[in-house]
């Protein structure tokens, strides 16, 4: 393999080690065993990845604009952050260069993002590449920041994020208070981080009371209104059907409203259901969504934090951050008042 060719994860596979273990050995951190470092040190030689210099305490700080890859539309969940990331950056005097809208989702922009002229360091929202793409740029010392990440990180690749596990489970322990025991599920897609942790949630909350999880209540699904509005519709007509349903985001939730109205269905009467984020539309239904408040605003301006000491080379300790949610009730969740046989 020619020299300056060789990647993260050729290194991993050549010597059976993680690819987490290679990045924290080229970026001179601990926690390392000393015969895995130097296992790893050698596959570096001889397969010629150029290892970054180590970090020293008397870096300079890094100057440069600031990119920011939100490959959405940037609409109610991801405009809020967006624009509460770009507030913030502003008053740390650092310019921004936006990479948006769904379009640029093929666009390699990670490979060549570290040396990018005047970019010195990155703010990326829920990024679709791979994780060991991500890897690989954080094996460069490019200074970045993820957002809501889709996928499991690596300990040193800072993130932010909200508490999902927790914000689902007190949603959940809320609807079991209200005597629901059969509560339908409309996840999000089955590789998502968050989907994970948000069903994890809800099973735990199920546990507290002594019910066990049916997967049969679970529908995994884009979180979309169309595709909220089809999942609902295939629990709704499930014999017996749920007494409560828990989307993903208040987009799925409006889509499960119009499938229960269309069904004859009472909301809260004949079913319970409930949303995640807390966006402007989850108070603009009849009736208004019970939700899951997600700190959006707060996200975009903890990862400038962390991106901001980043480049001034401060040391970070809190690499992995998650925000606490709010269960927010309104009029859309209510007692079990019918008996599914």
């Amino acid at each position: 393999m020619p020299r300056g060719r060789a990647t993260v994860r050729d290194v991993a596979a050549a010597t059976g080690v993680s690819i987490a273990t290679v990045s924290r050995v080229l970026n001179q951190q601990g926690s390392v065993a000393p015969e895995t470092r130097q296992l790893v040190e050698q596959a570096v030689e001889a397969l010629g990845l150029r290892a970054p210099a180590p970090r020293g305490g008397t870096a300079k700080p890094v100057d440069g604009a600031v990119y920011v890859r939100c490959p959405y539309v940037l609409t109610d969940y991801f405009g809020l952050i967006v624009s509460s990331i770009a507030e913030t950056l502003d008053r740390h005097g650092r310019q921004v260069v936006l990479n948006a809208g769904e379009a640029t989702q093929e666009d390699p922009a990670l490979a060549s993002l570290a040396s990018r002229r005047g970019i010195g360091g990155a703010i990326l929202i829920l990024p679709p590449e791979p994780s060991e793409d991500l890897v690989r740029l954080s094996s460069r010392r490019f200074p970045f920041v993820v957002v809501d990440p889709r996928t499991a990180l690596p300990r040193d690749i800072p993130s932010v994020s909200a508490a999902h596990h927790s914000g689902a489970r007190q949603l959940t322990a809320y609807l079991t208070g209200l005597g629901h025991t059969r509560i339908g599920v409309i996840a999000g897609p089955r590789e998502w981080l968050a989907a994970d942790a948000r069903l994890s949630g809800h099973s735990a909350a199920l546990a507290d009371v002594g019910i066990l999880p049916d997967p049969s209540l679970v529908r995994h699904d884009q979180p979309t209104t169309q595709h909220g509005y089809r999942a609902a519709g295939e629990l709704l007509d499930l014999d017996p059907r749920p007494t409560a349903l828990v989307a993903f985001n208040d987009k799925a939730a409006i889509g499960a409203l119009q499938a229960a109205r269309e069904r004859g269905l009472s909301v809260p009467a004949d079913v319970s259901i409930a949303g995640f984020d807390d966006l402007d539309l989850s108070r603009a239904t009849s009736p208004q969504l019970t939700t899951v408040r997600q700190p959006l605003q707060e996200m975009g301006r903890m990862a400038v934090s962390l991106l901001i000491r980043l480049l001034d080379r401060h040391e970070v300790e809190a690499l992995h951050v998650e925000l606490a949610t709010e269960l927010v009730v309104r009029g859309s969740t209510g007692p079990r008042v019918s008996t599914i046989a």
